[in-house]
């Protein structure tokens, strides 16, 4: 490019000293006006911030200043030290104040926002991350970016562009033209015209391409940094399932078990943290999401169905116990995250500090228990992380402690219960890490998911209690008069409208939902919720999504969000969701939709397969057989009970007690007989009424 040197000049910025002196009185801006918890961080911060918003942005305009955009989120550790460093200082904020027009972004409020200058900042950089720094132009366009900048670096690269942008403006103008050429390259989806053919040959290809990353030893990718990526193993889960693939089978629950062993689980509290900084998932990056944790409820389970192992219905357990206890409303709304930081007994904020232990703590705690305890959780150098503190991790399954120290699997269960108890009642003394209390609808719905998968894997009334009442939740506080969603809630306030994600994954939950409780209201509003994104996200061209209404502003770019990340891309929920749709109610647009979607993506997705897992999901659906289950008569749901003991991925279910005029259930009630139909492609085998025959036939 032939701004390359621009780019590299300031880049590569000389670390020059500054003194500084912090401001002596509180200041307040303009994010007093927001319910963001992560902009109300930023309230008293010297810096003139501003929210994103209409004002702002033409604030900019008609000023003719340059706009620095500062992207982050409540529980982000690195966005925590770079305030303290940069956004407190009052000398870093006289820079800012004078040449730029100062926006903070909550990305969990506007991921819209947070993805354009993300592709901008990769572009530049080759990588990206929070908190995300970019500098536009006045009509919005980067010019600049990073993530992390140390005190000196920040300022003087402020100072640098300051500078172009006075003496030669049309230089960064130039540069404006070419990133935003390559921004809205990114993420175009072009029409696939080649015949949809989706063998499982191109599947088994993928895999084994993709398993030369495996890490066999810890589990997960061979790599640190490591990310759960739920739907990752959701995928191989599957695969390795329907394939009787006992190798890869025995991957997933190496990764499962590692993960649930591992310090990125919460072994005192329950729930799981981002990711782990190490290749043992030993040490986390210590925020809790939402999302993460409704995602791994819904895998364990599935992997609880299937193999029955103890160690996974105690993580769905306690992970459920812990949203229950500290990320859920009175209305039945989750909240979004707990930071990494807390307060230390001095009053300072510091990564962990309400997780970790010390080894004098945890002797005066457990007394003549603390030798077991300590070979347990590896209070040991395996467990040891820094600072005298530790971070607890399993490395032996119970059989193993149980013989070592000649117990009964009653004795040790009855330990490890009061250890928790005594742990989390010292635990909770301390200063808890600050709550995002803001709720999101596309973060509710993987929870309200995780919670329905919860209840048809172990039958707890209560998962489904708690499902069904977010489920109103949304329905009551979220959704449109109009049919439309919207993103956030906070302080009896639903604002912002809707993403893509959120229709994708609210649809995803509903029909999983209606599947468990065969209440029809939740499919109608599925189908509906559809129908809108079709009027206000579809592009007509490819057959894809955009991410964002086409009652929004429009941004850099309206992009296309199709690549599966720790959540699923929201295209490649949509196309699942369609699908099904397409069988219940016999809607051909669907169906041919959702296969269009999928084709368009194929030619990527064996090139890197974690990015497109969910697309592999939705792959097998076609390359293997896919039943339609329709269960008709008074003792409909408990038949569907008795059908979900068993592991089954590749079917969907109709139900009901009575006359039903729905595709799948027209003419198939019997008042004196409950009957299940097993249907392939509108072809179904003769109706029974045993749900074990029924288990044979999806079997086959």
């Amino acid at each position: 490019m032939k701004y390359a040197q621009l780019l590299l000049f300031i880049i590569l910025i000389s670390c020059k000293g500054q003194n500084s002196k912090s401001m002596e009185h509180e200041y307040t801006n303009e994010l007093v006006n927001e319910t963001s918890p992560y902009l109300l961080q930023h309230v008293h911060n010297p810096v003139n911030w501003k929210a994103w918003n209409k004002e702002t942005l033409a604030e900019a305009k008609s000023e003719n200043k340059l706009i620095l955009i500062s992207v982050g989120y409540a529980a982000c550790h690195w966005c925590h030290v770079m305030e303290h460093e940069s956004f407190e200082d009052s000398l870093v904020a006289q820079v800012m104040n004078k040449n730029f027009v100062n926006i903070k972004v909550d990305r969990e409020e506007r991921p819209d926002v947070d993805q354009v200058y993300m592709s901008a900042v990769q572009l530049m950089t080759g990588s990206g991350g929070w908190p995300m720094n970019v500098i536009a132009l006045p009509d919005g366009r980067p010019v600049w970016g990073g993530t992390y900048f140390k005190k000196e670096q920040w300022m003087d690269a402020l100072e640098q562009i300051s500078k172009i942008y006075t003496e030669k403006p049309e230089k960064l103008y130039e540069y404006a033209d070419k990133l935003e050429e390559g921004i809205k390259t990114l993420d175009v989806v072009n029409l696939n015209n080649d015949e949809p053919v989706f063998e499982e040959s191109y599947i088994n290809d993928a895999v084994k391409n993709w398993s030369k990353q495996f890490d066999n030893n810890q589990g997960g990718m061979n790599r640190a940094p490591k990310f759960m990526m739920p739907n990752n193993y959701h995928f191989l889960l599957r695969y390795a399932y329907q394939n009787d693939n006992t190798a890869l089978q025995d991957y997933v629950n190496l990764t499962l078990t590692k993960m649930a062993y591992g310090g990125i689980f919460d072994q005192i509290g329950g729930g799981f943290s981002r990711y782990s900084v190490d290749e043992k998932w030993h040490v986390p990056h210590f925020e809790k999401m939402l999302y993460d944790n409704g995602q791994l409820v819904s895998l364990y389970a599935d992997a609880y169905l299937i193999t029955k192992n103890e160690l996974y219905k105690n993580i769905v357990t306690e992970t459920l116990e812990y949203v229950k206890r500290d990320m859920t409303t009175e209305n039945g709304a989750f909240y979004s995250s707990l930071d990494a930081d807390s307060n230390t007994p001095e009053g300072e904020l510091e990564e962990g500090a309400f997780y970790v232990w010390t080894k004098d703590e945890l002797k005066i705690l457990l007394k003549d228990d603390f030798n077991l305890f300590s070979d347990y959780y590896n209070v040991n150098n395996y467990g040891f992380w820094e600072h005298d503190n530790y971070v607890l991790i399993r490395k032996e399954d119970d059989e193993t402690i149980i013989k070592k120290y000649d117990l009964t699997k009653t004795a040790l269960l009855e330990k490890k219960n009061e250890w928790k108890s005594i742990l989390l009642k010292e635990r909770n003394k301390r200063a808890k890490p600050r709550l995002d209390d803001k709720t999101l609808t596309s973060w509710n719905a993987i929870m309200l998911k995780g919670y329905v998968d919860a209840y048809r894997v172990f039958g707890n009334e209560d998962y489904l209690a708690s499902a069904e009442k977010n489920a109103n939740f949304i329905t009551n506080n979220q959704l449109r008069e109009n049919g439309g969603l919207n993103h956030n809630y906070k302080n009896g306030k639903s604002t912002i409208n809707g993403y893509l994600e959120d229709y994708a994954t609210t649809i995803d939950a509903f029909i999983t939902l209606y599947e468990n409780t065969l209440n029809e209201k939740w499919l109608t509003i599925s189908r509906d919720l559809a129908n809108y994104t079709f009027d206000h996200f579809y592009d007509d061209k490819n057959k894809m999504f955009y991410f964002t209404s086409n009652e929004d502003e429009s941004l850099v770019s309206r992009s296309i969000e199709y690549r599966d990340n720790v959540i699923p891309a929201s295209n490649s929920i949509m196309a699942k969701n369609l699908f099904k749709l397409s069988h219940y109610f016999d809607n051909e647009h669907f169906g041919n939709t959702a296969i269009t979607m999928l084709n368009n993506v194929k030619p990527e997705m064996q090139e890197y397969p974690s990015g497109y897992s969910n697309w592999f999901d939705l792959m097998l659906n076609y390359s293997n057989a896919y039943y339609e289950v329709a269960i008709v008569g008074k003792d409909a749901k408990q038949k569907i009970k008795a059908l979900n003991k068993t592991y089954l991925p590749n079917k969907l279910i109709a139900g009901s007690t009575s006359e039903n005029n729905m595709p799948l259930l027209e003419n198939r009630y019997n008042p004196n007989n409950t009957l299940i139909y097993v249907c392939v492609n509108k072809a179904c085998k003769l109706p029974i009424s045993e749900v074990e025959q029924a288990v044979k036939f999806l079997k086959q």
